[in-house]
């Protein structure tokens, strides 16, 4: 397989994903988006990786992984959060939450 089918497969999910962040209202569907976001870098980090036969962007990629999981969390009792108080997920209702 050449370097430029996985590049292109980045861009698409990349593109998805911030498709997907600015165009969604719901919570949980701008948390998948983002995780589709660091999908697509995780994979140009492995493709790269493995194309300059170096193992550093592989390290990088479980870090991007760490990372990503412990967004997860956070931004899945944030959502909760909001749900509690407003009885709904869409992000628009945030903003009423100001003190």
């Amino acid at each position: 397989m050449y370097l430029n089918q996985f590049l292109f497969l980045s861009a698409f999910l990349f593109a998805t994903g911030v498709y997907g962040v600015l165009a969604r209202r719901n919570g949980v569907l701008v948390l998948m988006s983002i995780e589709l976001i660091l999908t697509a870098v995780n994979i140009n980090l492995v493709a790269f990786s493995a194309f300059h036969n170096n193992i550093a962007g592989q390290v990088f990629a479980l870090f991007v992984i760490a990372v990503a999981a412990a967004e997860v969390g956070v931004g899945l009792a944030i959502v909760l959060l909001i749900y509690r108080n407003k009885q709904s997920i869409d992000l628009t209702d945030v903003d009423v939450m100001k003190g």
